[in-house]
């Protein structure tokens, strides 16, 4: 690494990276386009108190006509040319339209036909893209998304959320594969939907009923939404944040009650130590009462955690 290729700053960017425990990888010219685009999201140009969303396409290893299929998404691409960069990145907002970026020059404009600026989308567009993606999302969210997991910066300090192949294997002790894919729709949905906007909750899977749960009903039967069919994610989300208590999940994954109060045994308040705070705790002895539930449960400043047993399945980290 040379100061010529990797200015100063960039060359901060980096140790502040690897501080987070990402390491962008690849060779110089991939790792300083990486990190200038990186860069840019973090310290966009302000116009008229405007700030400005951006998002960049970095490195793809997928032709573009493959995108389609993987995505859902219809896409125009319009090489870049000898257009300024600088000047290109003021059409790319990181929602409908990308900046795709290659250190052999290969740069083009990007256009979906629909915005995909979720942190779902991103996943998924950079796992069907085989790049890495940072976007400023227009709430001054900045992320990267790629092979590693998702890198967030809340203007602060960076949450590394990673990949989640390793947690959903974790998850899979339970019987069948309908469980499996539920289960790992509804990380998913925990990881990428809930703790990516900031939204506080317990998530409850009960493959099993055959016994009268330990919780207490608050709020009338919600409407039958499944966290496997994309279409049910929004209201879901929409509802998850206007309402305390836990949600709580059938085998094949349908919402069957909303807004309950966890109520531990008298045993489990005696062995289960509590948690974290009271969410933790709640969700932690509920787990133990409900064998043979899985809870997931999502804190407000984004961490995720994975209970069964009455014991820590997986938890990310601040």
């Amino acid at each position: 690494m040379t100061v010529p290729v990797l200015t100063r700053r960039l060359l901060r960017l980096d140790e502040e990276l690897a501080e987070a425990g990402f390491d962008p990888g690849g060779d110089i010219a991939s790792r300083a386009l990486l990190l200038g685009e990186l860069d840019y999201a973090l310290h966009p140009r302000v116009h008229e108190r405007r700030v400005p969303s951006f998002g960049s396409i970095v490195e793809p290893t997928v032709p573009p006509e493959d995108w389609v299929e993987g995505t859902r998404l219809g896409l125009i691409r319009r090489p870049v040319g000898s257009f300024p960069m600088e000047q290109a990145r003021r059409f790319a907002d990181g929602l409908s339209s990308w900046i795709s970026r290659s250190a052999n020059g290969d740069d083009a404009s990007i256009v979906f036909d629909r915005p995909a600026g979720s942190e779902r989308d991103l996943v998924v567009l950079a796992e069907v893209t085989g790049a890495t993606l940072v976007q400023r999302h227009p709430n001054g969210l900045v992320r990267m998304a790629g092979a590693h997991g998702v890198l967030r910066h809340d203007g602060l300090s960076w949450h590394h959320e990673p990949p989640l192949a390793g947690w959903i294997a974790a998850m899979s002790a339970c019987d069948g594969d309908r469980d499996h894919l539920v289960l790992a729709e509804l990380l998913e949905f925990a990881v990428h939907d809930l703790g990516a906007r900031g939204i506080g909750a317990i998530l409850v899977h009960r493959p099993e009923d055959d016994r009268v749960p330990t919780y207490e009903l608050r709020l009338p039967v919600p409407p039958p939404l499944q966290i496997t069919r994309p279409e049910d994610l929004a209201p879901l989300v929409h509802a998850l944040s206007q309402v305390d208590g836990a949600a709580v999940f059938d085998g094949s994954g349908t919402l069957r009650q909303l807004g309950v109060r966890l109520v531990p045994s008298p045993r489990a308040e005696t062995e289960v130590d509590g948690f974290g705070g009271m969410r933790h705790t709640a969700g932690r002895r509920y787990s133990f009462d409900d064998s043979a539930s899985t809870v997931v449960v999502v804190s407000e400043d984004g961490p995720v955690t994975v209970l069964r047993g009455g014991e820590l399945v997986g938890r990310s980290e601040p």
